[in-house]
């Protein structure tokens, strides 16, 4: 990837974007470690309270619990006595 090139970056312009927009620019900060402490804030409630509308209006923690459970479904775990569950 060329540097500077937002084509060849999609994803990372997407999150820069996302993150400028939704509170980066709304608030002035004292600190780094005040904005750290906001950021991690906001990370936890952007992957288990945001819905997202790409995955059909639910969080990201709900899409991966489903994506955990079909994946245990297809793939059983086996007891220690052999017997799969």
């Amino acid at each position: 990837m060329k540097p500077g090139n937002p084509q060849q970056n999609t994803h990372i312009e997407r999150y820069n974007r996302t993150i400028r927009y939704d509170w980066l620019s709304h608030y002035l900060f004292e600190s780094i470690e005040e904005v750290q402490n906001y950021a991690t804030n906001w990370m936890w409630t952007y992957n288990h309270k945001r819905p997202n509308m790409a995955l059909g209006g639910i969080t990201l923690k709900q899409k991966s619990a489903l994506l955990t459970h079909s994946a245990s479904d297809r793939y059983p775990t086996i007891q220690s006595d052999g017997v799969a569950k």
